[in-house]
């Protein structure tokens, strides 16, 4: 029931907004049969300000979509994007008495026994949390980030809805078991829940910090673990210019490219190097120093959502990656097919040709101008016709690339993404893959070898004593076997000894009694003799 009232309210939300009239014009008009439930709103905002108005409405996973939406201003239209973008970190914010009782609740002190200064002016308001700017006692500028309250309940609402949603599709589409929506939305509840748990998302910052502690081009924050608790962190305040403002970059004469550049590097160091990356990377968690234009230094924050890969993934992406803008489709058709992405028994030559037929076209065009929102696009309708499975591990992968191509090309628009990546992954598959990979391989386990060793040298060593035992229980359990099996045979001869004699003794009880005739003394043997043979073969 909980769930029919949630999808009347987002209905009604929708045509309330107009939203309807963002669709192609035929469902636009199949749509409008529905907007009787709410009235339609007659006013001067545009369709991109009642798309957002609408999102913030309905809640923060309607937010986090709309988020994603707008990190890719190359694919919205400008009246969309621009409203959609304000959703980053401009969301509208709760009240400071609440933020304040919030926070002293779980550090369980005021406010002044910790802080000597504390704004009561909200800095950024984004979907789960928003956050303060303080300054602790000891000096450190820093920027205290409080959960939504209630926002726990609307999120598990939401997810049982479109888990149902879910359900449905998977029952009732073709497609539905193939594109896996149940376990890709059972990993966003836990990617969504994780993000309302700061401490989890303290953890994940400092161990993003520590993976670029020395790095020249990422600075990330430090956690002041004292005052962090699972409904509020205190973090590091870093100061810098947001990623978005583009006309301050070019007013400072920034280097764009080396920016765009960096930012492409920060994320191919993230997934392959470190198996760990920054999954949330709209503009309004991206900061820049520019204090130096030629070295524009990342300032990252808000790492509640995070990806990782096994390094069977990163292997088989990364050679993916590679043979795909070599144009080496044989590779990349093979390679779908040994990790499992596609059914063993797909036929490479066919499918090794769909994929050229849809790239093709794309490759046509400088490598600076191909989308991989396009790109991902035409993957998928190949998938379609060979019943590739959607990998939910690269579900935040992708979502991550799209957001850091959409990054790139705001701040750059003649980045050529693969120019930048391509001599990282060249790198990354000759050390991981080729003879210094394995020799790093073995460097970095062979204390656990050393630890493994003494209990595999005994083993092997007793190896031939474990046979001579084995044989022996072999032995004994053969002649076993056959002991019972004697028994066996043995019971059975004598139930059908103990038959014979029984039928035998009915007859001479029946002769006895109804019979005197002498043909019958003559004849019993042989009678017993064939009902004998009758009864042992049923037997």
């Amino acid at each position: 029931m909980g769930s029919s009232f949630r999808l009347l309210k987002i209905l009604r939300v929708l045509f309330s907004e107009r939203i309807d009239e963002l669709l192609p014009q035929p469902k636009r008009r199949f749509l409008k049969a529905l907007a009787w439930c709410a009235p339609s709103v007659r006013d001067k905002r545009s369709r991109g300000e009642r798309l957002r108005d609408a999102l913030q409405t309905l809640g923060p996973v309607f937010v986090k979509f709309g988020q994603m939406l707008s990190t890719r201003r190359d694919l919205l239209p400008p009246d969309i994007a621009g409203p959609l973008a304000e959703l980053q970190d401009r969301v509208k914010p709760f009240s400071e008495k609440v933020s304040r009782s919030m926070i002293e609740t779980e550090l369980d002190c005021s406010i002044d026994e910790i802080f000597s200064e504390f704004s009561s002016e909200v800095m950024a308001s984004a979907s789960v949390a928003q956050v303060h700017a303080a300054q602790l006692k000891t000096g450190e500028k820093v920027i205290i980030k409080v959960i939504r309250p209630g926002i726990e309940k609307v999120i598990e609402e939401d997810l049982k809805l479109m888990m149902t949603i879910a359900k449905f599709v998977e029952k009732n589409f073709i497609d539905g078991k193939r594109l896996k929506l149940v376990q890709v939305l059972s990993d966003y509840r836990m990617t969504i829940l994780d993000e309302l748990d700061l401490m989890r998302e303290a953890a994940n910052t400092a161990l993003i910090r520590r993976n670029f502690i020395d790095s020249p081009i990422c600075y990330v924050p430090n956690i002041y673990w004292d005052y962090t608790r699972r409904n509020v962190m205190v973090e590091e305040r870093v100061y810098g210019t947001p990623i978005s403002r583009i006309d301050i970059f070019k007013d400072k004469k920034v280097n764009m490219e080396r920016l765009a550049e960096r930012g492409v590097e920060i994320f191919f160091t993230q997934v392959f190097d470190h198996s760990f990356f920054h999954a949330d990377m709209h503009p309004g968690n991206v900061f820049v120093d520019i204090s130096d234009p030629e070295s524009p230094v990342y300032k990252a924050v808000d790492f509640g959502i995070v990806g990782t890969l096994d390094p069977t993934s990163q292997a088989y992406l990364a050679q993916n990656l590679i043979a795909f803008f070599d144009r080496d489709y044989r590779a990349v058709a093979e390679l779908h097919v040994e990790s499992g992405w596609v059914p063993k028994d797909t036929n490479i030559g066919e499918f090794e040709s769909a994929i050229r037929t849809v790239c093709e076209p794309i490759f046509q065009k400088p490598l600076g101008e191909i989308s991989f929102g396009i790109l991902l696009i035409r993957l998928f309708e190949v998938a379609r016709r060979f019943q590739m499975e959607v990998q939910p591990q690269l579900i935040l992968l992708q979502k991550t690339l799209l957001n850091v191509e959409g990054l790139g090309r705001e701040l750059y628009p003649e980045l050529d993404l693969w120019k930048t990546g391509k001599p990282f992954l060249d790198r990354w598959v000759k050390e991981r893959l080729g003879a210094r990979g394995i020799a790093e391989y073995a460097k970095r386990n062979i204390s656990r070898w050393a630890v493994q060793f003494p209990a595999l040298t005994n083993t092997v060593l007793s190896a031939p004593e474990r046979l001579e035992r084995l044989e022996a229980i072999q032995t004994q359990q053969a002649e076993s076997l056959s002991r019972i099996a004697g028994e066996a045979k043995k019971r059975r001869l004598s139930r059908y000894v103990s038959t014979i004699l029984g039928v035998f003794g009915l007859i001479l009880s029946g002769s006895a009694l109804n019979f005197d005739h002498d043909w019958l003394a003559m004849y019993w043997p042989l009678m017993i003799a064939v009902l004998s043979l009758v009864l042992l073969v049923r037997r």
